[in-house]
């Protein structure tokens, strides 16, 4: 059971991490997404997944799909910043000529390790930025990334290394925007997320710099019923919080999903509209715009790679059966 199979996706080759609870589904070759995350035993999909006929929307916006990789996360004003006296420009990608979550896309990654074993198993992959040119006109520094997904009964762990192979330090952000399914039933999930204020946006959903009071949220850290809500919501997590979301269903069902919290800061929740079908909830190490916002690295979590150093990354989500 604990073992890794090929498949197909819109003509992509598949990677197919199998447990007795879960189904993991990447697609490397198109940004090194998990499409999907099947739970065997609810026979449920975890994860809003990629219908083959979405390829062209999935092309468009792969961000749109399962646990996509946004380096960096969020909005940046114009798409411009300087760091260290470089100035940087990336696409203006989205609404008042503002870039929108980072350069990557659906980039090939290339898969460098496959692993099996009694425990469990995983696939490691790997990208390097020089092989994009577009990558690199807006961010000139050469990066190596290394992404290890491992699946081990319930719970799959994402490890993402990144190495500045170039001479100059860069700024670096990075969040992963996850769409979990709440299957049309709102009222029947809860959200237990330790935050302790709200990022104020202006019209252009840019963060003003301005930390607000939780006011109507502060139920968050009990646990709030996703029945009502509509977010496009940026959250700070506090000093002595643990970064993990808790979504529980009412007959227990759910999934934990923590991240490194050393390195990440931020919670983004998006429900694209009024709750329905999906929540995402998404660990962001940055602000977005956080170059904009403030030189204070405390508040943004903007993280300083310097040339020839490596940073590790990692989050796990974790599937909990009440009746197993």
């Amino acid at each position: 059971m604990k073992q890794v199979t090929k498949g197909q996706w819109g003509g992509y080759d598949t990677y197919i991490l199998h447990s007795r609870e879960l189904e993991v589904t990447l697609l490397p070759r198109l940004g090194n997404n998990v499409i999907a995350l099947k739970d065997l035993k609810e026979e449920r999909q975890i994860l809003r997944r990629p219908e083959e006929s979405d390829l062209d929307f999935f092309m468009q916006k792969p961000y749109h799909f399962g646990i996509p990789l946004l380096i960096p996360p969020g909005r940046i004003r114009k798409g411009q910043f300087q760091f260290d006296g470089a100035s940087y420009q990336f696409d203006q990608n989205t609404a008042g000529d503002n870039h929108i979550h980072g350069l990557h896309r659906t980039q090939a990654w290339c898969v460098s390790d496959i692993e099996e074993d009694e425990d469990g198993c995983a696939v490691t992959t790997e990208f390097n930025t020089v092989d994009d040119p577009h990558w690199m006109e807006q961010l000139p520094v050469p990066l190596k990334f290394e992404m290890t997904f491992r699946l081990q009964d319930a719970k799959l762990k994402q490890i993402l290394k990144v190495t500045n192979l170039g001479e100059q330090r860069i700024p670096f952000g990075l969040g992963y925007h996850t769409w979990f399914m709440i299957d049309g039933e709102p009222e029947r999930w809860n959200l237990k997320l330790p935050v302790e204020g709200i990022y104020e946006l202006n019209e252009e959903l840019l963060p003003s710099g301005n930390l607000l009071p939780l006011g109507d949220l502060k139920d968050l850290n009990e646990g709030k019923n996703i029945q009502g809500t509509n977010f496009d919501t940026a959250l700070r997590i506090g000093k002595n919080q643990p970064v993990e979301a808790l979504l529980l269903r009412d007959d227990g069902y759910g999934l934990r999903y923590t991240a490194d919290e050393n390195l990440f800061r931020h919670w983004v929740l998006y429900t694209k509209g009024p709750a329905d079908q999906f929540l995402c909830i998404e660990p962001y190490t940055w602000l977005p715009d956080a170059p904009n916002v403030s030189p204070d690295p405390e508040f943004t979590g903007l993280l300083t790679l310097e040339p020839g150093h490596s940073i590790e990354l990692s989050t796990t989500l974790e599937m909990i059966h009440p009746n197993h």
